[in-house]
């Protein structure tokens, strides 16, 4: 793919996710068009339907959560920091959202692209988790659901007229109070597994 045709991609599906998250898989293929930057020409093209796009649109986010998961893993040698550095990408790619506001549209368990990408990605922050419980850092009751409830809810836009950048910064302040409230101390820890979260 030329690189123009890529950023082209990018954009696309940058847009759709964020409408997606906003409007609902309803939204217009033409609205998509206009915020990416692209003509319609352009999008229509590379999806030719909404059930094409929509279905990259889920592909591009399960994608994005195990890249999140295997760089936390591999980047990060504290088990719990690796799992706050998971939650802290998967908030900034806004997965949490897009994949709800998928359901009942896009088929995450029996289509034979995107299940396995889903499975894979279960399997890697399911693995975060374990990790973080072996460490002792992690309380034994946090499940799965738990840490994924929370980033859905963590990654689904505030109501009201504030901007959108306001509301992320309170979305990623809220997640390091969770962080902060998750960490358990570790013998000789000294600061009772808190983290400092911004003013």
């Amino acid at each position: 793919m030329r690189a123009d045709a890529r950023r082209n991609l990018e954009r696309i599906l940058l847009a759709a996710r964020e409408l997606v998250i906003e409007r609902g898989p309803a939204v217009p293929l033409d609205d998509i068009a206009r915020k990416a930057g692209v003509g319609s020409g352009t999008l229509y093209r590379r999806f030719p339907d909404r059930a094409t796009l929509l279905h990259a649109v889920a592909a591009d986010a399960l994608t994005r959560t195990v890249h999140a998961a295997r760089t936390a893993t591999d980047q990060e040698s504290d088990p719990f920091e690796a799992l706050a550095r998971y939650m802290r990408e998967a908030l900034d790619q806004r997965v949490s959202a897009v994949l709800p506001a998928l359901l009942g549209t896009v088929d995450l368990e029996n289509d034979p692209d995107l299940a396995p990408l889903r499975e894979e990605a279960v399997r890697l922050l399911q693995d975060l988790i374990d990790r973080a419980h072996a460490a002792g850092t992690l309380p034994p009751d946090v499940t799965f659901d738990d840490i994924g409830m929370m980033l859905v809810r963590f990654a689904r836009p505030l109501p009201g007229p504030m901007p959108d950048e306001t509301k992320h910064e309170l979305a990623r302040r809220h997640l390091e109070l969770f962080v902060r409230g998750l960490r358990m101390p570790v013998d000789g820890d000294t600061t009772d597994g808190l983290y400092k979260v911004d003013q």
